[in-house]
């Protein structure tokens, strides 16, 4: 009864003191029937805050975002299942439910007739220019008189996630180099040496399937075989991120990095399609991005590209000023590697030669970070550096379409392919 009396709202204060004041004046005066008046007045107020007060209500939210991954600038829809479960009735319901600005307004709404088992079903749509990862709620819910004299607050907890991921478009074919472990475009080589039974069979491992079990290899060997060129190949692909704060330029969603991870992103999908193994890793290396961003992910394009546009819609700029190459190694040789690069100085060169020297096709798109710095700034960049480094590299500015510098880094990687070819032809 405290709560509701303190939740008494300026019209209810006001009909309250208005009694008050009509009962005084007319024990004052010695008019009966204004007495009458400022009771009734001062008892509207009183009795509708002890019935709201009383009300056992419970009311019940289900909240569901759809989809809960957009790409910038895309609509998604978040429903509302309101229910109250309390056994009397309650009411006017204001609900107002809490979203980033980014996504908007924060949506309110009225209902009434809210009795047991009542049950009310909403929906409205949140839209982000700005990727990244947001969470919507919680609600917050005030129950009122139909006079608008007492409202009594209320909060949902819940919040949903809600991620916008990096703008992407769609990229055209073209020839990718690079060391394959896998289908894809190109197919595993046959063995120079030895015999089909010796270099297609191998051991047998726990949970191959033994319709796989290649029986006269093994009664041969006593052990059991089975047959290799039924195992899953998968070609596999590194896609580095500068995002350095040296390295870019521009501020917010004209900055260079949005270009940069929005590159990155169709990069990541277009390889996905294509049958590779996709990871991606920043210039922090593995430790900054979390296991979910420099992990290899799943052979299919859809659970590939879900985690890799998770970790680029919350990438930030680094502090650091050089590139992390600690996660090379063993597993991490051979492939492709493709790289999406800001600006970059002399220090960077031996970081990129040992990429270079790791990886069986290095191909790279340097932003001319200094265009986005002003329409007077004289531009450089990049990419003659990289092609001194062992690198295919092309440029992007800020008018640049990524689809054609794309199919230019193809070209460029045709070309280097038939140069190889050729030299390797003897005289």
């Amino acid at each position: 009864m405290r709560e509701a009396f303190a939740g008494l709202t300026v019209r209810g204060r006001a009909f309250l003191a208005a009694g008050i004041t009509a009962i005084v004046c007319a024990v004052l005066l010695g008019q009966p029937a204004l007495t009458r008046v400022g009771v009734l007045v001062v008892a509207l107020p009183v009795v509708t805050a002890v019935v709201i007060g009383r009300s056992r209500y419970r009311l019940a939210l289900v909240r569901t975002v759809t989809p809960q991954l957009v790409s910038a600038g895309q609509p998604a829809r978040v429903h509302l299942a309101l229910t109250n479960e309390g056994r009397t009735p309650s009411g006017v319901l204001m609900l107002e439910d809490h979203v980033p600005y980014v996504l908007g307004t924060r949506p309110r709404f009225v209902l009434d007739g809210i009795g047991h088992g009542w049950r009310r079903q909403v929906t409205y749509q949140v839209r982000s220019d700005v990727r990244g990862r947001f969470e919507i709620g919680p609600m917050t819910v005030r129950v009122g008189d139909g006079f608008g004299l007492v409202e009594l607050g209320r909060a949902f907890r819940m919040t949903v996630p809600l991620v916008v991921t990096p703008r992407t478009v769609p990229l055209p074919a073209i020839p990718l180099g690079g060391g394959w472990t896998g289908s894809g475009d190109n197919r595993p080589r046959a063995f120079a040496i030895g015999s089909a039974e010796d270099v297609t069979v191998r051991d047998y491992r726990q949970g191959d399937d033994l319709r796989r079990v290649h029986w006269r290899s093994s009664a041969k060997t006593g052990e059991l075989m089975v047959r290799r060129e039924e195992q899953p190949w998968q070609s596999r692909a590194t896609i580095l991120l500068d995002n350095r704060l040296v390295a870019h330029r521009g501020q917010g969603v004209a900055s260079s990095l949005e270009a940069a991870v929005s590159a990155a992103a169709s990069i990541a999908l277009h390889l996905s399609h294509r049958g590779f193994q996709v990871r991606l890793v920043t210039a922090g290396g593995e430790d900054s991005g979390g296991p979910s961003l420099s992990q290899w992910h799943s052979r299919d394009a859809d659970l590939n590209v879900r985690p890799l546009l998770e970790a680029l819609a919350v990438v930030e700029l680094d502090s650091r000023d050089h590139l992390d190459t600690s996660w090379m190694g063993e597993a991490a040789h051979g492939g492709l590697t493709v790289a999406v690069l800001g600006s970059l100085d002399q220090r960077d060169g031996p970081a990129l030669r040992r990429i270079v020297h790791h990886t069986a096709s290095a191909l790279a798109v340097a932003l001319d970070v200094d265009a986005w710095s002003g329409p007077h700034v004289v531009t450089g960049s990049a990419a003659p550096f990289l092609t001194g480094s062992g690198w295919r590299a092309v440029t992007l500015g800020p008018r640049d379409r990524l689809e054609t510098v794309w199919e230019d880094l193809g070209r460029s990687s045709a070309r280097g392919a038939s140069r190889a070819r050729t030299a390797a032809v003897p005289s």
